[in-house]
């Protein structure tokens, strides 16, 4: 397939060749390669920072170096290979599920890894919430499944999949305990569907978890950070309760003894990723189907908490890894 004569010979993106901190990450000049049978390339107009990322990039989750990075990004169909029947050249798509390397100016993709993005929906807010949003539907709806007069927990609740998943579950009628980190955040959850916000560093979470349910528990905690949380996580679940640990922010939790779920009243604990939740087109689409369908009725709000030029990306991995940032964080390319 060869690509269109207007199109650049060579592209910035970002390259390491080696695990670590923000420092290891390079923007490269390569070439831009030309879509192979069954692929899509896309010109991305904003590309969604997350901290899948800095667990590559760190090493946690290695990748085979040297590599790019990034799987979240939304832009136009610049060319398309061989056998391509879901889009053509112009088409606006989103991903959250491509193979790495969406910091960069065009994205090489299989085209089954892509959703087509509809035209009431912006491509900075398809970039900011397509790993973030099918993430939340996932976990409210399948991973564990919300439904009116549940009692939630929700850690990182101002965050990128906080503030969206704290939305989602206030209209299908739950009740959202949040934790933030400060005042600001308490605020900005209590927006964006927390009806309770506890700074985790200043209270007994679990304790205030039992307070506010009147000594229940919740039906499920979701627990994006990990090793500082996990704790109170499991200590806050009402019996059969579910802990859905999605992520490590502050690294990965530590080995347990299992007979710990029985003695806290035979409780569930779970560890699922967005990959195998859209793995396949026929899971794919209905997901993003659904996350459409909620910005669109105005259940789930996107927030753009703050844009990085594609040259800062250091800076940008920093401000994330530091909690220094609420909502969604774009690089542009």
């Amino acid at each position: 397939m060869s690509l269109p004569l207007t199109l650049a010979s060579t592209q910035s993106a970002v390259r390491f060749d080696r695990h670590g901190g923000a420092e290891v990450l390079e923007l490269v000049e390569v070439p831009v390669p030309s879509p192979g049978p069954g692929e899509i390339l896309i010109r991305n107009v904003a590309i969604g920072l997350n901290f899948i990322d800095i667990y590559q990039r760190t090493g946690l989750y290695p990748l085979p170096l040297p590599s790019g990075l990034g799987k979240e990004s939304a832009g136009v169909v610049e060319a398309v290979g061989e056998g391509v029947t879901r889009f053509k050249v112009g088409d606006r798509v989103a991903t959250a599920t491509a193979p790495v390397g969406a910091y960069s100016q065009f994205h090489l993709m299989p085209e089954t890894a892509a959703v087509a993005v509809p035209d009431d929906i912006s491509l900075e807010v398809a970039a900011a919430v397509m790993l973030k949003g099918m993430t939340a539907e996932f976990l409210v709806n399948r991973a564990f499944h919300v439904k009116q007069g549940d009692e939630i927990l929700l850690h990182a609740a101002a965050g990128g999949v906080g503030l969206i998943l704290g939305q989602w579950a206030k209209s299908l009628g739950a009740t959202v305990i949040g934790t933030v980190g400060s005042e600001a955040k308490a605020e900005l959850a209590r927006a964006h569907g927390s009806d309770h916000a506890i700074l985790y560093d200043r209270e007994d979470v679990a304790a205030r978890v039992r307070k506010i349910t009147e000594g229940r528990g919740v039906a499920v905690a979701y627990d994006s950070v990990g090793k500082d949380t996990f704790e109170a996580s499991l200590a806050s679940l009402k019996r059969r309760g579910t802990l859905v640990l999605f992520g490590n922010a502050s690294g990965p939790v530590p080995p347990f003894d299992p007979l710990r779920l029985s003695r806290g009243g035979s409780l569930y604990v779970t560890r699922p990723t967005l990959f195998d939740y859209v793995a396949t087109v026929e899971e794919l689409d209905p997901s993003a189907a659904a996350l459409f369908a909620a910005i669109r009725s105005g259940a789930v709000k996107v927030e753009i908490g703050q844009t990085f030029p594609l040259a800062n990306v250091r800076e940008a991995h920093e401000a994330l890894a530091g909690r220094k940032t609420t909502g969604s964080t774009l690089l542009i390319p």
